[in-house]
């Protein structure tokens, strides 16, 4: 889920959609397109993504990033893109795409649920407020846009199981908004604070070691129904990592913090 400015939002490419907006598409095994949409993409991954997916693997968070995963930062800007790192010698394959299909596909990122439909957060920094916008973007040879199955935003939400994804896309994306300027100071972004913060974020298996491991418990006074469903909810977890940055960083209050 990208952010982009009130100013942008006019010349964004493809089918801006509202509450009541509809557009046609259908995926099938079968259809001339299928499995296009899984080869030669940058496929960005937001922190649920990488819950999913480690869980579907196997995998420690740790282990999930080390294998499958590219931390990019651009220039100008002060946290990291987490991008799904992708098969080289199948020339740009998703690694998770098999001859029967997707492996990992209950436990998809949010992009590939909400595909064909773009989602962004539209960030205004006089008010520090974001809101959704969605497009219809479909690629050029995608034949799915050209079935006769009708949607709605919401009813695709609903049909691919996004709607526990995109809440939590959508609070990633607030709390990512607040790194429009630099927070690192002279550490930089390769400093303590940026690394804690990022396994705070992307990490959940380290986070969870810092907190039990450390003398976290000490200097953070939590409520003992978190403490306990935090040991083995990773959900729960992460919404506390997003309310932790704010306060570790920013120094922003919430009911935990």
């Amino acid at each position: 889920m990208k952010s982009v400015e009130i100013k942008n939002l006019d010349h964004l490419p493809g089918k801006k959609l509202s509450e009541n907006s509809t557009f046609s598409f259908r995926c099938y095994p079968g259809i001339s397109c299928f499995n296009q949409c899984c080869r030669n993409l940058n496929l960005f991954l937001y922190p649920y993504d990488v819950i999913g997916l480690k869980s579907s693997l196997g995998m420690s968070s740790d282990e999930f990033i080390d294998k499958h995963v590219d931390v990019v930062l651009r220039p100008g800007t002060f946290f990291p893109d987490v991008l799904l790192r992708m098969d080289e010698d199948r020339e740009m394959v998703c690694p998770f795409l098999s001859d029967s299909g997707c492996r990992v596909y209950p436990d998809r990122p949010d992009a590939c649920r909400t595909f064909p439909v773009e989602q962004g957060m539209i960030f205004d920094p006089k008010k520090k407020e974001t809101r959704l916008v969605q497009f219809f973007r479909p690629p050029e040879f995608c034949m799915g846009q050209y079935e006769s199955q009708v949607w709605t935003p919401k009813a695709w939400e609903k049909d691919q199981e996004a709607e526990k994804y995109h809440k939590m896309t959508a609070q990633w994306a607030k709390l990512k908004g607040l790194f429009q300027n630099n927070p690192w100071g002279n550490e930089g972004p390769d400093g303590q604070k940026a690394r804690m913060a990022f396994m705070a974020i992307y990490n959940i298996d380290g986070f969870r070691s810092f907190i039990f491991k450390s003398t976290f418990l000490k200097r953070y006074k939590l409520k003992s129904a978190i403490i306990k469903r935090i040991k083995t909810n990773d959900d729960e977890l992460l919404k506390l990592g997003f309310d932790w940055v704010k306060f570790f960083i920013w120094a922003i209050p919430s009911d935990n913090f």
